[in-house]
């Protein structure tokens, strides 16, 4: 782990104390793991990257360029190394620092969240960044959504009641497209990922953070937020789905937090969209994850995850979303 570039790019020598490392949190396909420089005493993240979503080969330079792109808005980790060489260990890793906060609570930290949103979302990106940048964000989540569904229906683990079902909101979802125009407007760097895990909150006045950027773009901002209001997005990490007034809400703050520094556009009208596709979205990473779950191929498994997935599948909750987008 401790290789000439990484000991370089930390300022220690080989012959420095061996780092210690502590078990910080994984995701999907990513581990985290925090640990104290040895000389500055800094507390530090390792992140040890194990899979791309994006079908990136160099997933975590990816990552990392992002969050230089992004040091301006001071509410992303700063990076510090990065190496996807897979000389010492077969998985790419970089190094950032440690950010203090607790998940986001959807009853008490929305302001929060648009505030934060609102400071990324504000930093200029020049259109030849390293960001990927769809040209049309709608069809791109939709052609990923086919993608992923696919897993599903070809598995014979896949039950057939649900088979039919989400590619009947598939369906109705391709219909809400076939008739909404290009988004031609400002784009900016979007996180794709919104869920209340991926922000530090540590309360009003103080700085709040959002983290896990693998999966960035530069599109439009209704994507992020049509991500972040979703009953697929809110429910994920804990039981709440937000009311349409908690979401008119929500939109009304981040225009007025984002002010002048951006043009919004016709941002209500786009969420109308990205709020049914987002939900797809999520609807059909599960049914793809349920599945690879059941492989003996997945690294990282979690056993909450799991539990998830099975909500997400079931009965109750697709009706809920089908009924609510008209999907």
């Amino acid at each position: 782990m401790q290789s000439r570039r990484f000991c370089e790019a930390l300022g220690i020598s080989s012959e420095d104390k061996k780092l210690e490392l502590h078990l910080l949190g994984q995701g999907e396909y990513n581990v985290n793991y925090w640990f104290y420089h040895p000389k500055t005493k800094e507390k530090l993240v390792l992140r040890v990257n194990t899979g791309s979503q994006m079908h990136l080969d160099n997933q975590i330079l990816y990552e990392y360029e992002t969050l230089k792109l992004l040091q301006n808005s001071k509410r992303t980790p700063r990076p510090i190394f990065a190496d996807d060489e897979k000389t010492d260990i077969e998985y790419g890793i970089m190094v950032m620092e440690f950010l203090e906060g607790r998940p986001l609570n959807y009853h008490t930290d929305v302001k929060l969240a648009a505030e934060c949103l609102a400071d990324i979302h504000s930093v200029p990106i020049e259109k030849d960044s390293i960001l990927l940048s769809p040209k049309n964000c709608l069809r791109a989540i939709l052609d990923e959504c086919h993608e992923m569904i696919e897993v599903y229906n070809s598995s014979p683990l896949g039950e057939e009641r649900k088979k039919t079902k989400i590619r009947k909101m598939l369906e109705r979802g391709e219909s809400k497209l076939a008739t909404a125009e290009v988004y031609e407007g400002q784009v900016c760097c979007i996180n794709t990922e919104l869920n209340s895990g991926n922000f530090l909150i540590n309360g009003e006045g103080e700085d709040n953070y959002l983290v896990d950027w693998e999966k960035a773009l530069l599109g439009d901002m209704a994507q992020d937020l049509g991500h972040f209001l979703a009953p697929t997005t809110t429910f994920w990490k804990t039981d709440v789905i937000l009311s349409e007034q908690e979401m008119d809400d929500f939109v009304e703050e981040y225009k007025k937090q984002v002010g002048n520094r951006i043009e919004v556009g016709n941002l209500e009208e786009r969420l109308r969209l990205f709020l049914p596709i987002n939900c797809l979205r999520g609807i059909t990473w599960c049914a793809m994850a349920w599945i690879q779950y059941q492989s003996g191929d997945k690294l990282i498994k979690n056993e909450e995850t799991w539990g998830k997935l099975n909500r997400y599948l079931s009965d109750d909750f697709l009706e809920e979303i089908s009924r609510r987008y008209e999907l």
